[in-house]
């Protein structure tokens, strides 16, 4: 258990704008962010009904392609709940949900294998209890997101379970239609940058309102990030005073953006750094 090992004399860090009354409020994506899970995702041939199971990375990198062009162009998605995704829904037929079957495969590897490019920062922000949104392109319902990681608490990974402002699985039904209400349909871009509105504005009805609040959301996916800088930018609109952060997890290696209404200021690093990342 290498990260009790680190809480030893440990003490925990006041939120940066503490002394000002502003609390730090971090945003995570799931997948290949704080974590690596073997969930598939899967892909049926067009003319056999043959699946393929693809990576998260995988789909993050091709989704838009399949069927269309590239390595995936004679395949389909089945969006039904024994489709393509069946994996990141719950099951009704399941004791154990396959997120938590997932997860307990994971953590029977090494640290190494498991542990995303934001699990440092995932750390950091449950260790001090800064409010923390999960924004995942998960289906499961939220209490099952929570369970799954009270697993990290449960095997000593996490010294603590997270200070959750609000999980938002957004391809939940119930989820979705929240973050959908006029009923027109969403891409999951589309939900995650509702869902980073949702979450802002929940901060300040439950932590009141403070130009010294900060916000930051790390996630990997390039077309989950394009809205996610739109969601920002929307954000300092409403916001001026306020300061709200991207963190990129993907090709590009972790790379920490301040979004400005006219700009973004970029501060790349090697590795996440521990401490007051917002």
């Amino acid at each position: 258990m290498k990260q009790l090992e680190l809480q030893i004399g440990r003490e925990k860090e006041p939120d940066r704008n503490h002394k000002h009354g502003g609390r730090s409020f971090y945003f995570f994506d799931l997948d290949d962010n704080v974590f690596f899970l073997s969930t598939p995702i899967y892909v049926f041939d067009k003319h056999t009904g043959q699946e393929l199971g693809l990576s998260s990375r995988q789909w993050a990198l091709h989704h838009h392609e399949i069927g269309k062009i590239g390595p995936y162009e004679n395949y389909f998605i089945d969006p039904t709940d024994q489709g393509s995704f069946r994996r990141f829904r719950d099951s009704a037929q399941c004791e154990s949900q396959p997120f938590q079957q997932d997860l307990l495969q994971a953590l029977r590897t090494a640290e190494v294998e498991w542990k995303g490019p934001s699990w440092t920062t995932f750390f950091h922000a449950t260790f001090n209890q800064r409010p923390i949104a999960i924004i995942t392109a998960r289906g499961h319902a939220p209490e099952t997101i929570k369970e799954g990681i009270d697993l990290f608490v449960k095997e000593g990974h996490l010294p603590i379970a997270p200070n959750y402002l609000k999980i938002y699985p957004v391809s939940n039904p119930t989820v979705m239609s929240e973050l959908q209400p006029d009923g027109k349909a969403l891409s999951v871009a589309e939900l995650k940058l509702n869902a980073i509105l949702d979450s802002v504005e929940r901060a300040m009805q439950a932590y009141g309102f403070s130009v010294h609040h900060r916000f930051g959301m790390s996630d990997d996916d390039p077309k989950n990030l394009e809205l996610i800088y739109e969601a920002m930018r929307i954000l300092k609109g409403r916001y001026p005073e306020n300061s709200f952060f991207v963190i990129q997890t993907n090709d590009s290696g972790y790379v920490k953006q301040e979004v400005f209404l006219n700009r973004i200021e970029t501060q790349p690093f090697n590795q996440p750094p521990q401490l007051s990342l917002f």
